[in-house]
């Protein structure tokens, strides 16, 4: 199969150069007198490595089947992240290099989209927001509340992010995935 390179989307797995790639970003340009263009970077399957990328907009780009499947996260060893699919019960297991930053909201039952390019899993979609405990906080100074004043806390996955001061250990929060943000109370 094969589209036009403007109708090129975040997520979309494409064949450059002989090699799967997912689209990781995409930018349509026309500057000024001169013919519009598409700006992509890929990320190639097999190596890992990202390219910046340039096509014309009436470019073909050959496009490749992607296989999506909900998976849950078990647990994590020496070898890997471990996923189980909860209909046939199979694990899969993921290297840190795939996961990235994602790593540190995976707690466990986690639901994730694993994004699968001719039988090789590429990327991991994260839902919107999690929920993680708090393991370690320090106590809110009592009428130090001027203007939302806020504190490091350590989370269950050993994240550190700012939360406001009332926020004790133990307690459940809700993170935004693509931010890193503290959302409210879980």
């Amino acid at each position: 199969m094969s589209a036009l390179a403007s109708s090129l989307r975040k997520g979309m797995a494409i064949r450059y150069n002989g090699n799967p790639a997912i689209v990781l970003e995409v930018q349509h340009r026309t500057p000024g007198n001169l013919r519009a263009f598409v700006q992509a970077i890929i990320r190639y399957i097999a190596t890992g490595k990202s390219a910046d990328v340039r096509f014309g907009s009436t470019d073909k780009v050959e496009t490749v089947d992607v296989n999506r499947q909900t998976l849950e996260f078990s647990y994590k060893d020496h070898q890997g992240y471990h996923f189980m699919d909860p209909e046939s019960y199979e694990t899969i297991t993921l290297d840190d290099t795939l996961l990235a930053d994602q790593k540190d909201y995976l707690v466990e039952n986690l639901k994730v989209e694993v994004l699968s390019i001719e039988g090789k899993p590429a990327q991991i979609e994260m839902p919107s927001s999690v929920n993680i405990k708090v393991i370690e906080s320090a106590e809110g100074v009592r009428g130090d509340s001027a203007n939302n004043v806020q504190k490091p806390a350590k989370l269950e996955t050993g994240k550190v992010i700012n939360v406001p001061l009332f926020i004790k250990e133990g307690e459940l929060i809700k993170i935004d995935t693509r931010t890193g943000n503290y959302m409210g109370r879980a």
